[in-house]
């Protein structure tokens, strides 16, 4: 099974981006899928989780402007960003886990402008 990730890009600050995340392959169960990201020097840090029953959870630093959901009959997550800032720049990852495992996305870049 692998992720695929994709919708990044450069938006200026207020804007908006949307970002899916798609499990091909194999299909399990995921459990919690979720967003990270980690910005040039700075450790990788969750951004949004949400479980299988859509019980979401979000950093502080981005609660009220993104919204993370998924479908399930897809095995896919998305993270809608909005009022983004230039502080939200960063390569975003997805992440799932299931049945004792967790899978990684490959990266997709988020750059906004000030």
């Amino acid at each position: 099974v692998q992720l695929q990730a994709s919708g990044g890009g450069l938006v200026q600050a207020g804007g908006s981006l949307g970002l899916s995340c798609a499990a091909s392959g194999r299909q399990y169960v995921f459990n919690d899928m979720g967003w990270y990201r980690q910005a040039p020097g700075k450790q990788r840090e969750l951004v949004a989780l949400i479980s299988r029953s859509r019980t979401a959870r979000y950093a502080d630093s981005v609660k009220g402007r993104f919204t993370i959901s998924r479908d399930n009959a897809k095995n896919t997550v998305y993270l809608q960003m909005n009022s983004l800032k230039p502080e939200d720049t960063a390569v975003y990852y997805c992440h799932v886990n299931y049945i004792g495992s967790e899978l990684w996305g490959q990266g997709t870049q988020v750059t906004v402008s000030s």
